[in-house]
């Protein structure tokens, strides 16, 4: 049991820091019409057997803003690293040269950028119940610590203002990555 203030904020923090990674790495996901090694990185190649993340099979790289390359290591690998950019979903279309696959990043329409921009709002608001989960586990914890009598109510009352505090500050770091997100997808 935490008896401790700032252990209860330290683990808390930690904890919604995770929410606002994974919504970080949601983000650079979603295409914006710019070139980001990001948006190649979720891919997955059927490689030996298996399937491996394009990330193992060869080098991303963005020689210029509407445009990646990936060169694969292994030449017996391009048709599938093409293939799995294909089916990605992205709407990409992969071409090679050797074992280089050029990868053009097209114009985005209106309507696929106010499709984006949905998909980003879902992303934020599943951070946002994250951090509330944290923020209730913090609440009950707090609970929990003043009903054994390791804290009192003055400190129980402190300690859920302090809980509520930290979760309202990651609450808005969220809505503040939505606003530029947003604002990246919407930029022409």
């Amino acid at each position: 049991m935490i008896t401790d203030l700032n252990e209860l904020k330290q683990d808390l923090g930690r904890r919604m820091d995770g929410a606002i990674e994974t919504l970080r790495r949601e983000f650079s996901g979603l295409r914006s019409g710019r070139a980001s090694p990001a948006l190649l990185e979720p891919v997955r190649v059927e490689a030996y057997g298996n399937e491996v993340p394009i990330t193992q099979v060869g080098t991303i790289a963005v020689p210029e803003a509407r445009m990646l390359t990936v060169q694969v290591w292994d030449r017996s690998l391009v048709g599938a690293v093409e293939r799995a950019i294909r089916d990605s979903g992205l709407g990409l279309n992969p071409a090679s040269d050797g074992q280089l696959v050029r990868v053009p990043i097209p114009q985005l329409t209106g309507e696929r950028r106010a499709e984006l921009v949905k998909a980003a709002g879902r992303y934020a608001e599943g951070a946002k119940v994250a951090v509330r989960g944290v923020r209730r586990d913090g609440m009950e914890q707090t609970k929990a610590a003043e009903k054994k009598g390791a804290i009192s109510q003055d400190d129980e009352k402190r300690w859920h203002d302090e809980v509520q505090k930290l979760t309202d500050s990651y609450i808005k770091k969220i809505d503040e990555s939505l606003a530029e997100k947003d604002k990246e997808i919407r930029q022409v």
